[in-house]
Formats: C-alpha cells, sequence, structure tokens
C-alpha cells in the first residue's frame, strides 16, 4: 500500500505551528539567558550537591540516601532511573522533537490534545485550536514556574493515552493498543501517580460509555477486543515502569502515607486507616465559590502576593498608607487556601463554548454522561474540606485517594473536561 504523503500535510502543519508557538511565547526569555525561577526545581538542585559530593569521593559512586531532604530519604526516589525505561528514552526525545525545556512542555502539551482530538475525528483546524485551548490554560504555565514537572509531563502524556483508547474503540485496535502503550509508559514513567490516579476517573468512565454504546449497537465482541488491547498496553506500562512503582510501594509503607503506628490524643477523627491525614490532604482545597475562577480569573484576589504588587489596586490606593508600606502587609488573594500562585482559569469563551456543547452534543450519546459525570465529580473533590462530608466518603472508602493531598489539583480533570465538550460542541455547530 503506497503511502500518501499529501494525506498527513495538514497534520504536519499542525505541528510545526505548535513547535513555533512554544518557540515564540518563550523566545524573549531564553534568548536573553534568563530562567525560570522555579521553587521546587532550585530545592532539587540543593539536594543534589549532597549526591555530587558523595560521587566526587567515591569515584563516581551514586548514593543511596541523602540527608538533605525532609529526615532523610533514598535517591531513587528523588530521581528515579531504572534500565527498564531506558528503551524510551529515544521515542521520548524524539516526540519532543529534541526541543529545549520550557518549550517541550509547551509544545508536547498541544501535541498531546491533538493526537486526542485527531482520534475522535475532529477536522485539523479545529483539533489544533483544541490544543492551544487545553496547553495554555493557567494551570499549566503555574506549574512550570513552580517546578513541578514530573506533573507537567504526566498531564503532557494523558490526552494521547485515552486517544490510544478511543482508537481501540474506533475498531482500529494494533494502532490503539500501539499508541495506549506507548504514552502510558511515558505518563507512568513521568512519576506523577497522583495525575495518573485522577484521570483513572475519566478512562473508566469512557470505558463504561463504550460499553453502554457497544450494548446498544450489539457489538459486545468488538468492545471486548478494544478492551484486551487497552489492557495489554496498561501491563505493558506497568511491567516497563515495575521498578520504580514497586519500590514507591514499598517506601510509603515507611512514610506518612503508611499506616501510622501513632494516634493523637483527641484528634482520631483526623487519622484515616491507611494514608495522610484529613487536615493534611485537604489543606489546599479549592473555595465552592472560588471555581468562579474558571470565568473569572481573579475572583478571588489572583495569586498570593503582596497587594502592592497589583498596579491596579495600587492606583486607588492611599498615597500616604503607600509611603508606610501597608499595603505590603496584605495579600490580594483572599480565598479558602492557604496561598495560590494563581487561579485555575479556563476562559471565558472556553466556557461558553463549553455550554453551547452541554446544549448541542446529543444527550443519548454515553460519552457526553462520561465527561459531565468525570467533571461533576472531580469539581466535587476539588472542595476538600468545604464539601466534607463528600471528601470523607472517599476517604474512606476509595482505594489509595488518602495517599494524595492538594485536593484542588483534581482540577486538572474539569480542566480536560470542559475545553473537550467546548470544541466538540463547536465541531457540531459547525
Amino acid at each position: 500500500m503506497k503511502f500518501n504523503f499529501k494525506k498527513i500535510l495538514p497534520d504536519v502543519y499542525c505541528i510545526a505551528l505548535f513547535a513555533a508557538i512554544a518557540f515564540v511565547y518563550f523566545m524573549s526569555p531564553v534568548s536573553k539567558g534568563f530562567r525560570l525561577e522555579q521553587h521546587d526545581s532550585g530545592a532539587n538542585d540543593g539536594i543534589n550537591v549532597e549526591i555530587k559530593q558523595y560521587r566526587d569521593a567515591h569515584n563516581g559512586e551514586t548514593p543511596r540516601w541523602v540527608t538533605s531532604l525532609f529526615g532523610g530519604m533514598p535517591t531513587y526516589q528523588i530521581a528515579p532511573s531504572y534500565d527498564s525505561v531506558k528503551t524510551m528514552a529515544f521515542v521520548e526525545k524524539a516526540y519532543h522533537l529534541w526541543f529545549p525545556d520550557y518549550v517541550w512542555y509547551i509544545f508536547a502539551s498541544m501535541l498531546g490534545f491533538y493526537i486526542l482530538l485527531r482520534a475522535f475525528d475532529f477536522r485539523q483546524w479545529m483539533a489544533a485550536l483544541g490544543a492551544v485551548v487545553w496547553a495554555f490554560s493557567s494551570y499549566f504555565f503555574i506549574i512550570i514556574a513552580a517546578g513541578h514537572i514530573w506533573k507537567v509531563m504526566a498531564l503532557a502524556y494523558i490526552p494521547p493515552t485515552i486517544a490510544g483508547m478511543v482508537l481501540c474503540y474506533r475498531k482500529k485496535y494494533l494502532l490503539g493498543t500501539i499508541v495506549t502503550a506507548i504514552f502510558a509508559t511515558l505518563q507512568v514513567q513521568a512519576n506523577h501517580v497522583q495525575m495518573s490516579y485522577y484521570f483513572l476517573t475519566i478512562e473508566l468512565l469512557l470505558v463504561v460509555a463504550y460499553l453502554v454504546q457497544a450494548i446498544r449497537e450489539k457489538e459486545l465482541l468488538s468492545f471486548g477486543k478494544a478492551t484486551a488491547g487497552i489492557a495489554v498496553a496498561a501491563v505493558l506500562a506497568v511491567c516497563l515502569n515495575a521498578s520504580n512503582l514497586y519500590h514507591t510501594y514499598e517506601y510509603s509503607k515507611d512514610t506518612m502515607r503508611g499506616k501510622s503506628e501513632l494516634v493523637k490524643p483527641g484528634k482520631s477523627e483526623d487519622q484515616t486507616d491507611s494514608g495522610l491525614e484529613r487536615s493534611y490532604i485537604t489543606a489546599w482545597s479549592y473555595g465552592i465559590d472560588e471555581s468562579m475562577t474558571f470565568l473569572i480569573p481573579n475572583v478571588k484576589g489572583g495569586a498570593s502576593m503582596p497587594l502592592s504588587m497589583n498596579k491596579t489596586a495600587m492606583k486607588k490606593a492611599d498615597a500616604q498608607m503607600s509611603q508606610i508600606g501597608i499595603y505590603g502587609a496584605f495579600t490580594q488573594y483572599w480565598g479558602d487556601q492557604p496561598g495560590t500562585s494563581g487561579p485555575v482559569y479556563l476562559g471565558a469563551l472556553v466556557c461558553m463554548l463549553f455550554v453551547l456543547g452541554l446544549m448541542v452534543i446529543p444527550n443519548r450519546h454515553p460519552i457526553k454522561w462520561a465527561l459531565i459525570v468525570s467533571g461533576v465529580l472531580t469539581l466535587l473533590l476539588s472542595w476538600g474540606r468545604n464539601f466534607m462530608p463528600f471528601t470523607d466518603f472517599f476517604i474512606d472508602y476509595v482505594p489509595m485517594y488518602s495517599k494524595f493531598r492538594t485536593v484542588a489539583s483534581i482540577l486538572v480533570v474539569v480542566e480536560f473536561v470542559v475545553p473537550f465538550i467546548a470544541l466538540w460542541g463547536l465541531k457540531l455547530w459547525v
């Protein structure tokens, strides 16, 4: 069969566009030699000093323990490196087109969502639009600036993982299994189990949606083949990352995420059977009314920074109070979280198109309801201590939920659902 390059030419143009956008966005600071002041990355540099000193003193041998993080920690948890995943190093770099840091973070995010929308048979221009909408959600730039790079990587690989699942259920069994296996492996290799765990919500509900569709269309055999392909891909992803997953599992038993041997007097209600304390899990809970930031970014003031740094506010400030520095003592953020680097903002236009999508996508379509349920479910969970009965249920009865903190970060699922439904509605409307 002759390969038709002209057929994929529009896709090539879109990939080139993503590369251009990513480079242009970071062109000014990178060309001037600047780098982001990423807190977590800076902390990691400090930890590596001890590792480097050990290597220098022991002929390049890597230490297995460092004392400069928490009360001490094994190095395989700080920078996991196993031979089993080295086979994917070339694949990962090729997927990034060997772009430099910062640039490939955004490029990979756009490309991944583009692959997903193309798997759903979106036209190229609309898939490209959706890719930009997903990648330029405010949260991604917040976590890049914070240095949460493993989280960035995991989120970049999740949409193409789901794309592979979709291809399987569209009866492209071999292609779907390969795509799912590659990106599921890279996703788990990114080493942010929390993000992968949260997106199981969508993935499992999509499987249920395709099952409903298969029953209606009497295509259970095809459903079985597709599910088997996905299962094979999942097993491959886990096996290639087995060393890291197993060591993380074993190490977690001896950390605060394991079963506690102590119970604080008078605070037993804060304890969980096997996991973090409830107050720690829900410390960063999104406010119920704070969810309006999806539409209005600064509805709670914006990022936690001195009010004196807000130029708009300072235009109305009392000059005398400014001189004595009173405004520097107050933060412009006044939401429910202890602090934040910025709001989860989806965009007014995206929210409008989301509402359009809810109206024009047929109610009979099970995938619509899989997405809506996952979005509503994760929104409620993001409220944490502000909706404690619901959160308590998940902490007590849903496996592994009590292992993760900062429940507000589950809003990444909402950030996936809203633009997807928005673009789906636009696709049907135009």
